[in-house]
């Protein structure tokens, strides 16, 4: 299938413009008089100065900061929506420092604070109500001293960023994504060339940013990276690796662990295990292995009568899957609702949802091709829409759990084009980084010892990670590994940790899948921070181009200097 489409502004005045018109016009004629075959390779190639690969929030203000530093930037988004999983669900946002976010990312937020200030903005509650409903949620949802609010509606958040993008002129081309096989990245010597797309399109640029959950472009390029947890020893660290932790533990009501039966009939170990339990330990505590941090959907209901649409049963509901809550509900009735089911509130009586994790379902999503990962985002779509339909019917779930849940349904004006379902599975850890500086926990807990000097963004969220696995002992026993929440600190985050080694890629920034361990990955993921980064990113692009030097030698000084124009914030600043 053959499609013309127009990069640019052609109404734009300049030399360039002028010679693309007239390929264009040629190439036209060409196919109207049948001299040009309908697929010819190569000839959609498109240049730029920052080609920017992965539409999420990272990925978006890296273009908007190149743009707006006169480079002309092409932003891919390989899903047809931009702004991942902010425009997916994730309207809870997990700032809990929001005066440590400047830039582009205070920008949005400031957007989000201006949309809502409109009565407009309110068709289902007040403003007022709706922030003494969220009160002491989701770190209060707004600052009215920094006009700045991260609590959203998921197209109220898409909106802010096509506004944005448009704004300052970044081509965005949506639905493309990137050839995994090889051939989808060409490089000459350390650097990359060019991008080839499934389609056969291929985009050339100086710098390339890979903003993408995965790392797609990053690993197409031959930058080192790992999948899973480093153990203990691999960077001196304390809370790396397999971390187990007994399950009935978490569901005590009255201070004692309840006991959780791990067999399909329980007490009948020959009927076999429950779904996505494995059936022996990982390894030793703190030894590595392959797991990351389970994904979900962050999906969105609503209790508002003239706007919800009523969940039903997936096609293929496996009550199987969910018959471990069934049995934490009997062992354990004094159980409260958010050990199950999260519920963080948004405007207009939506909720942002996320507890449908599948430990241990998501190890090959990273280093997966794309049929894989879309059998495995259906799979998190039917558990999420299956949990809710289980934790509805099934007797053992208490009735007050019934009651809360059964007002809420799918709200008819979010995702539209997609069932009113979410468009982005919650990838909250995929590829990561090997490059010459790694984050650790210990430039991030309380008493880190270690502090990078040449940070471009701040994180400060607690190194959290969610749960990696289900498994079984010896002794039958269930057991929970990968749950860690421990407090941090203020803390820079390195340029060298978001660029490769230099002999490995000279060309291109990383501000999602940074190099940092697995465990200070729980802290940075944040999107805020993803989102700081990205600015950072597009900064560094645009002085690289400028000096026609590599990304590893735009001069930190002239860095930070340009970064605290824009404003972006720096701790040894406040």
């Amino acid at each position: 299938m053959f499609a013309i489409r127009l990069p640019i502004n052609l109404s734009t005045s300049s030399p360039w413009i002028s010679k693309c018109r007239t390929m264009l016009c040629g190439l036209l004629c060409g196919l109207l008089c049948g001299l040009v075959p309908l697929v010819a390779e190569g000839w959609a190639q498109e240049r730029c100065d920052v080609l920017v690969y992965g539409s999420t929030p990272a990925g978006i203000m890296a273009a908007i900061q190149a743009a707006e530093m006169g480079k002309r930037t092409i932003l891919i988004s390989p899903q047809r929506h931009v702004g991942g999983t902010m425009t997916s669900g994730l309207g809870a946002t997990d700032m809990n420092a929001y005066r440590l976010i400047g830039g582009q990312a205070r920008k949005f937020f400031q957007r989000v604070y201006q949309h809502y200030l409109d009565p407009r903005a309110w068709p289902a509650e007040t403003r007022e109500e709706y922030f003494q409903r969220s009160k002491h949620r989701i770190y209060t949802g707004k600052a009215d001293d920094a006009l700045m609010q991260w609590a959203f509606e998921p197209h109220v958040a898409l909106k802010v960023f096509n506004d944005m993008l448009r704004d300052v002129g970044v081509t965005v081309i949506a639905g493309q994504r990137l050839n995994l096989a090889d051939g989808g990245v060409e490089k000459e010597q350390h650097h990359i060339r060019l991008v080839r797309m499934e389609s056969g399109e291929s985009y050339a640029a100086k710098v390339f940013v890979d903003a993408t959950y995965e790392g797609d472009l990053m690993a197409g390029a031959g930058v080192s990276y790992i999948v899973g947890r480093e153990s203990n020893a691999t960077y001196g660290e304390r809370f790396n690796g397999v971390r187990p932790q007994e399950l009935g533990s978490l569901f005590a009501a009255t201070g004692q662990a309840i006991s959780i039966d791990p067999f399909v009939v329980p007490g009948d170990r020959a009927s076999g295990l429950l779904p996505f339990i494995h059936p022996q330990p990982p390894g030793a505590a703190g030894e590595g292995d392959r797991g990351v941090q389970a994904y979900c959907y962050r999906f969105t209901l609503t209790s508002d009568p003239a706007n919800r649409r009523a969940i039903e049963k997936p096609a293929n509901y496996d009550p199987l899957w969910f018959e471990m809550y069934g049995r934490i509900c009997a062992a354990s009735p004094e159980l409260e609702l958010p050990k199950l089911f999260g519920i963080a509130p948004l405007p207009n009586k939506k909720t942002d949802i996320n507890a449908c994790n599948i430990p241990g379902a998501n190890y090959d999503w990273a280093n997966g091709d794309y049929a894989l990962r879309e059998r495995l985002a259906q799979m998190h779509k039917d558990f999420a829409l299956g949990k809710y339909w289980f934790l509805t019917t099934d007797p053992r779930v208490p009735e007050s759990f019934k009651a809360e849940l059964k007002q809420y349904g799918l709200p008819k004006d979010e995702f539209q084009d997609n069932d009113n379902f979410p468009y982005q599975v919650y990838v909250r850890e995929a590829r990561r980084m090997i490059s010459d500086y790694v984050m650790t926990e210990e430039n991030e807990l309380k008493r880190g010892t270690r502090t990078a000097e040449d940070g471009i963004a701040i994180g400060s969220y607690a190194v959290d990670s969610h749960q990696v696995g289900y498994y079984v002992d010896e002794r039958d026993k269930l057991w929970l590994d990968g749950a860690l929440w421990e407090s941090a600190r203020r803390y820079p985050i390195s340029y060298r940790s978001i660029v490769p080694k230099q002999a490995e890629c000279g060309n291109l920034i990383v501000p999602v899948c940074v190099s940092s361990s697995h465990t200070a990955y729980g802290s940075i993921r944040m999107e805020p921070v993803y989102m700081v980064m990205g600015h950072s990113a597009g900064t560094a692009a645009a002085l690289a181009i400028d000096a026609h030097c590599d990304v590893q030698q735009v001069p930190y000084a002239t860095l930070r200097r340009q970064l605290a124009a824009q404003g972006q914030i720096f701790l040894d600043a406040l």
